[in-house]
């Protein structure tokens, strides 16, 4: 039997309290009743701490009327908005759980995601209610609450105001409170089930990591249908007493106008945001000296890209590593500990293992492997899908994550390539197997390959590689205009090769490897 070796986290133990997120995020709400705890950055609108308890509390009881309860689902597909903590945390109060759900998608992807969670109520904004409306079709969803003005056959969020319950009993171990959707390492999109105690650990692992001060406010543009919006930005940052500043999407100038106006000291962000602070002219136009850090996620950031942003905003830009699945930290840098080009250590309560994909061999200091994560933050599992738990994670606990990755002498731990499928186009997940079961539909292709190619400004963009049917060619615009009726934008085809044959194992499965040495 081949030896085991782990490496822990070297930052301190911490104590999870046995609290539900809500709890846990509203923790300081007597302390600081009156400071601001989410706005948007127009300045328009706003809660302050009491106030945020009390419309959660409020649209919980109006919830619990409608017959929200433990086991019952809702769906939430908006942009970031003050309201979007109100409607989380009021489902969780009445012992539901939310699926998060994007707002750019189309009708189609949201109605499987509706019926995969089994949501009865669906939550948008005006902008989205016609495409809420058409997804709900065939879904077990009976209600579209509207956050503002409600249309013909849609109920405005403020009619379900009623009086505030306290938290219905959940047992916060097991209980699923959210379910975001994540391709894991493969795949199609798959809930994965999250329990308070997942939620209200990670948000305790990252203490001894990011360490907040008093007074601070931070920017909000990453999507909270995100798990790194989410429990990052929207959970942790509120939990800790931070004011967030939410932007509906990523706009550079808004975004630095911000910084200007609320003297944000937190800029959270994604690499492709980073390679424009970096290089944009603009930026030099307004006052960023109040940031204090910039944190990267969701995709690796190069070294040069980090040390060029740092130094035009004269702070530390850092990152850390993690997935849906993992709550979603497993991997932080410390303020003041910075190794350019790494992810950080192990957060607090954490182990990680590099094990050989091929052999299943553990390894040592700066050998590769693949990354396995085992901690409080790890998911419960796959909503409905069985077996891809059981591929994720093993019976010892220990989550693959599906990236290789090495920890080097100093415990940092560094990304330096992907067994996954996964692709990673700004952030965002593209899972292959959905772009190849939608390209099989057209007629004029009879067999194809999607894989994630390197991007400079993108990280990775998909590329098709393509065996047409006999007797015909196929263009990049067919495929492009197929992909536009169906999917997100973000998961458009880029690049196009049209090949004889694709290389496939003698099980059938795609040799994606074969395809990125070409």
């Amino acid at each position: 039997m081949t030896s085991i070796i782990v490496h822990p986290s070297p930052l301190p133990e911490v104590d999870i309290p046995d609290v539900t997120i809500t709890a846990h995020m509203l923790r300081r709400t007597a302390e600081l009743s009156d400071r601001v705890a989410i706005q948007d950055a127009t300045g328009s609108n706003s809660y302050n701490y009491q106030q945020l308890s009390d419309a959660i509390h409020s649209l919980a009881g109006g919830l619990a009327a409608r017959g929200i309860a433990p086991g019952k689902v809702v769906g939430l597909m908006a942009p970031n908005l003050p309201e979007y903590a109100v409607v989380f945390h009021g489902v969780a109060v009445a012992g539901g759980a939310v699926t998060t759900i994007n707002p750019t998608y189309g009708a189609e992807e949201v109605r499987h995601q509706l019926q995969d969670a089994g949501a009865t109520m669906l939550f948008t904004v005006p902008m989205f209610i016609e495409t809420a409306q058409l997804a709900i079709e065939g879904t077990d969803v009976t209600e579209i609450i509207v956050i503002g003005d409600a249309a013909a056959g849609t109920t405005s969020m403020a009619d379900v105001f009623a009086d505030p319950i306290s938290q219905v009993p959940v047992d916060i171990a097991t209980h699923t409170v959210v379910l975001p959707y994540s391709s894991g390492t493969t795949g199609m999109p798959k809930g994965v089930m999250l329990t308070h105690r997942n939620l209200v650990a990670n948000i305790e692992q990252c203490i001894h990591a990011i360490k907040y001060t008093d007074d601070e406010v931070a920017l909000a543009a990453l999507p909270f249908f995100h798990i790194y919006g989410m429990q990052v930005l929207m959970n942790g940052l509120i939990a800790n007493g931070v004011t967030v500043v939410t932007m509906p999407r990523f706009d550079m100038v808004e975004a630095l106008q911000a910084v200007q106006d609320y003297k944000i000291t937190r800029f959270f962000a994604v690499p492709p945001i980073i390679i424009g602070l970096a290089n944009a002219p603009i930026v030099d136009d307004y006052d960023t000296s109040s940031v204090r850090q910039i944190f990267s996620g969701a995709a690796p950031l190069g070294a040069e890209i980090a040390a060029e942003a740092g130094a035009r905003f004269n702070c530390e830009v850092v990152q850390g590593f993690g997935m849906t699945e993992l709550s979603p930290i497993s991997h932080c840098t410390v303020e003041g500990d910075c190794r350019p080009g790494t992810s950080g250590v192990t957060v607090s309560n954490t182990e990680s293992r590099i094990v050989d994909p091929d052999t299943g061999e553990d390894q040592g200091v700066g050998d590769r492997g693949e990354l396995w994560v085992r901690g409080p933050q790890v998911m419960t599992g796959y909503l409905n899908n069985d077996k891809a738990t059981a591929e994720t994670i093993d019976g010892d606990g220990w989550l693959h994550t599906g990236d290789i990755a090495i920890i080097d002498e100093h415990g940092h731990m560094t990304i330096v390539d992907r067994l996954k499928e996964l692709i990673k186009f700004k952030g965002f997940q593209v899972a292959p197997a959905e772009l190849e079961a939608l390209l099989l539909t057209h007629p004029k292709i009879a067999d194809v390959a999607v894989i994630g190619v390197p991007d400079d400004a993108a990280g990775e963009v998909p590329k098709a590689f393509v065996v047409a049917t006999a007797g015909d060619t196929v263009t990049i615009e067919e495929i492009q205009a197929l992909v536009s009726e169906h999917l997100v934008s973000y998961k458009q085809i880029r690049q196009l090769e049209v090949i004889d044959v694709i290389p496939k194992s003698a099980s059938g499965k795609i040799l994606r490897k074969e395809l990125r040495v070409r």
